[in-house]
């Protein structure tokens, strides 16, 4: 057995080792097993029966917590067996914070320690007190646009149009006493940024990764910079086709403007405002990429999110008020969502990707339109050839030749400039079973 997210081998005992037992004591528990190498092979240990009494005093006195400390004997030696119990309370080692993290271990330090010691007390970053702020200091606007969106939605009913903004708040869950929670400030003041850093949206329009062209901030609270961000995606970043349905006007984006607003949502919900780092919406000619400061729930992969799942918020106060309000699910629902206004706009399915500094949404634009194909430099054969691969899912050479009456040495040189040139078109199979798909 090698080594894991919950065993750890160790050829000695060291002192240091008591880290590895605060990390995984502050996790999901574990074993250390001393006197084995890094493959699980024993190795034996001198000093197994001194370390069988050292080791529990030790770990008591320097971690105060309890570890089945066990002797275990065996052809190759003595070594001994460590078992550390998950703790509901903080373990610190000599005033350190330690946690497992997968195969490794890691020291806490500021807003990771922060939010480890809230979630060790049940609680969460955007549901810590703040003092020196009144209910009379939030936006008296604000509360009217929650109430009659959250009446619109069908999520609160009509009592709300006449309770006061103290019972309101105390519904939401955003009062911890005579206080306001953080989640209340970001939520309803008129300016959150002077209790939490870079609580704002840029957008910018990009013709490549390093010509930025222009952008623009949104600021406000949360409520203020979903609305404005929409309001200004679709006005300034994002382009209509204009079309006619008799004498009326029809604009169609060339996004579908819910699956863009379900990513703003949660990526605004779910961000980790301990990050310091405003929300980024790079906008290109070809796609448009929505960034947030945060991470992904611990064993959570980029396939969980693909799957059903249930519904973890990193923000539970913000996301239950941006529930309220129809602005997000509470079944985790999201992805989903996202994946079928696209399909239903005839858009590729956008792509999620997460890395250390945060989790991005990227929402690709249909290339394969005429518009965009002359614009490439596709003669009129290769664009008929395209828009049928779009329309029926493949085309074969011999098709290409019959819905272009060309021969096939023409059919061959034009697919092969869509497959090499172009990179529009990707050759699948061998011989006479040989067909081209689109590039996804």
């Amino acid at each position: 057995m090698t080594e894991s997210q919950n065993i750890e081998y160790k050829t000695v005992w060291k002192d240091e080792y008591l880290k590895w037992i605060c990390g995984f004591a502050n996790a999901q528990g574990g074993t250390i097993f001393i006197g084995k190498d890094d493959d699980g092979n024993v190795v034996g240990l001198n000093n197994a029966k001194k370390l069988l009494e050292e080791l529990p005093n030790k770990i008591t006195t320097v971690l105060g917590i309890v570890a089945d400390v066990n002797l275990h004997k065996s052809d190759n030696g003595d070594y001994i067996e460590i078992v550390v119990e998950p703790q509901l309370n903080p373990v610190s080692c000599k005033g350190e914070y330690h946690y497992r993290s997968g195969s490794t271990k890691q020291e806490l330090k500021g807003a990771a320690l922060d939010q480890f010691l809230l979630g060790k007390q049940g609680k969460h970053w955007d549901g810590v007190p703040v003092p020196n702020v009144a209910i009379k200091d939030l936006k008296s606007e604000t509360f009217d646009f929650f109430r009659k969106k959250g009446i619109k939605s069908n999520r609160l009913n009509d009592d709300v149009l006449t309770d006061s903004n103290e019972l309101l708040l105390a519904n939401l869950k955003l009062t911890e006493g005579k206080y306001l929670k953080r989640a209340a400030l970001l939520l309803f003041h008129s300016d959150p940024e002077k209790f939490v850093t870079n609580a704002y949206i840029k957008i910018g329009y990009f013709e490549s990764d390093s010509d930025l062209r222009y952008q623009d901030e949104i600021h406000g609270n949360l409520f203020e910079q979903v609305e404005k961000t929409m309001d200004l995606l679709f006005t300034k970043y994002i382009k209509a086709l204009i079309s006619y349905d008799g004498i009326y006007r029809v604009e169609t984006f060339e996004y579908p403007k819910e699956a863009i607003r379900e990513a703003l949502h949660n990526a605004v919900a779910h961000k980790d405002y301990t990050g310091a780092t405003p929300i980024q919406i790079s906008v290109y000619k070809d796609k448009i990429m929505i960034w947030n400061y945060g991470k992904l729930p611990e064993n959570w992969t980029i396939d969980t999110l693909q799957k059903k799942h249930s519904s973890v918020p990193h923000n539970p106060d913000i996301s239950n008020a941006f529930f309220r309000i129809g602005y997000i699910e509470a079944w985790g629902r999201g992805i989903r969502k996202m994946n079928e206004q696209c399909a239903k706009a005839g858009l590729p399915q956008p792509l999620y990707y997460y890395d250390s500094s945060g989790f991005w949404v990227v929402f690709r634009k249909d290339l394969f339109n005429e518009e965009e194909l002359q614009a490439k430099g596709l003669n009129e054969r290769q664009i008929k050839a395209v828009l049928y691969v779009k329309d029926k899912g493949k085309i074969t050479n011999k098709v290409y030749q019959e819905i272009n009456t060309v021969a096939r040495q023409t059919a061959t040189k034009e697919l092969n400039e869509l497959t090499k040139v172009f990179k529009l078109l990707i050759n699948r199979g061998y011989g006479a079973g040989s067909y081209y798909e689109l590039v996804n």
